[in-house]
């Protein structure tokens, strides 16, 4: 259901709402562009900042924009049991395809607390994609935790951004070969998808979707000098695209692919400086973009 190159979409905000006809017009490109999948309200998409009625609505026009044609990851995570519920019932009634969690962030629960929590919105029906990101969450899906989670009938993957690849192949053991394993991490998309990943929840692919999605077919198709070709074209963009807190470089990125996109950030996202834009310069130039 998930693999290729996913979007993990940021939100266009202008004079402090969300700017719904820029984020229409935003999906319909990523899907000709060759996007594979859409995350609407996750940590690009600045979740931290939408209210509730915000995140239904993006969550519904991802749905609609999408029609079928592309699978969409509703971003649903929270260190609130109950809101985390609320929103993947909600993605649930818009048509989301799927949800994407975190484990608790801040609370900071043992494995058996990560456990219930991800197992309370998983009893919901909707397919469940978990997401390990401990650079932000500071908790860690254990190996054998997410062997138990993968029993559960709906809890189909994981995006992992744990940087350590050995974790896929002690995942795959774990979960089965049939647990999807997306990167969360692009510069390492290669090897991931190497050692038995399926594709990548990509930043990167904001602003050169159509590179990440030939990137991500050359995996598949195990031409691997053709991905290398491009992960070497694409690397400099992923570094640069996280050389100021994101997603301030991947906004101002878009303003340079896509003019006229925009800018606007939410606090306390600040927009990126001038050296990051001298970073995302070059590497634009770099990837010929």
């Amino acid at each position: 259901m998930f693999s290729g190159s996913i979007t993990a979409l940021v939100t266009p905000f202008t004079a402090g709402t969300v700017d719904e006809a820029a984020f229409r017009d935003f999906l319909e490109w990523q899907i000709a562009e060759g996007t594979t999948g859409l995350v609407p309200c996750g940590t690009t998409g600045e979740a931290a900042t939408l209210s509730t009625d915000e995140h239904r609505a993006l969550v519904r026009i991802a749905v609609e924009a999408a029609g079928g044609r592309v699978p969409v990851i509703a971003g649903c995570g929270s260190n609130d049991t109950a809101h985390a519920v609320e929103l993947t019932r909600s993605a649930m009634e818009a048509g989301a395809d799927a949800a994407l969690h975190v484990p608790p962030y801040y609370n900071r629960p043992n494995q058996d607390g990560i456990h219930a929590h991800l197992a309370a919105v998983a009893e919901l029906g909707l397919p469940i994609l978990l997401y390990n990101v401990p650079a932000r969450t500071i908790t860690d899906i254990a190996v054998d935790t997410m062997a138990r989670l993968a029993e559960l009938p709906n809890v189909v993957g994981v995006k992992d951004a744990t940087g350590n690849l050995a974790r896929v192949a002690a995942q795959r053991l774990a979960c089965g070969a049939d647990f999807c394993q997306l990167s969360g991490n692009d510069d390492m998309a290669l090897g991931f998808n190497a050692m038995g990943g399926a594709g990548c929840v990509s930043v990167t692919a904001n602003v050169a979707p159509r590179l990440c999605a030939e990137f991500q077919r050359a995996t598949v198709a195990r031409e691997w000098d053709r991905a290398l070709e491009l992960q070497d074209r694409l690397y400099p963009l992923h570094a640069a695209l996280f050389s100021d807190a994101s997603p301030g470089p991947a906004k101002y990125a878009l303003g340079r692919v896509r003019p006229g996109f925009p800018q606007e950030l939410r606090l306390p996202m600040t927009p990126a400086g001038e050296a990051s834009r001298r970073t995302v310069d070059a590497a634009l130039e770099h990837a010929g973009l």
